[in-house]
């Protein structure tokens, strides 16, 4: 049996924001799967695009190893997200609204950060994920 959308999404989640686990990332993708963030310039910290799922590993790894620490972990009692099923049962579509807890603007007030995750499938892997969200979170 195939994952269902709500499984892989809550699975990405988990690996990438959540414990920054690379290899438990890439293994969420297919072999030729592709994982790309076209609103982030080519010079940024997190990459671009990532093609395959060994690429998807190394470059993940070296972002998460480059991460200081002080942006924080995702509050997952506040966060908030909605899965939009298509008409493609291999695509959905993931609206985000995650949540940081107190390291705003020296305030000590919460961060939402908003985004929109469009997901593609095959065989209950992620085929291509495109990921939206603002540019200077990452640069």
């Amino acid at each position: 049996m195939s994952a269902s959308p709500d499984e892989i999404f809550r699975n990405y989640v988990y690996a990438g924001a959540l414990t920054r686990n690379a290899d438990a990332l890439a293994e969420l993708f297919t072999e030729d799967g592709v994982l790309e963030a076209p609103l982030v310039p080519a010079d940024a910290a997190f990459p671009k695009r990532m093609e395959g799922r060994e690429e998807i590993r190394g470059a993940m790894a070296a972002y998460y190893e480059r991460q200081t620490g002080d942006g924080g972990v995702p509050n997952v009692e506040k966060s908030r997200y909605v899965l939009h099923i298509t008409d493609d049962p291999d695509v959905f579509i993931a609206e985000i609204d995650t949540v940081f807890d107190g390291n705003g603007e020296g305030d000590g007030a919460d961060v939402t950060v908003s985004l929109v995750q469009i997901v593609r499938t095959r065989d209950g892997k992620i085929a291509h994920l495109r990921d939206y969200f603002t540019p200077g979170l990452v640069s």
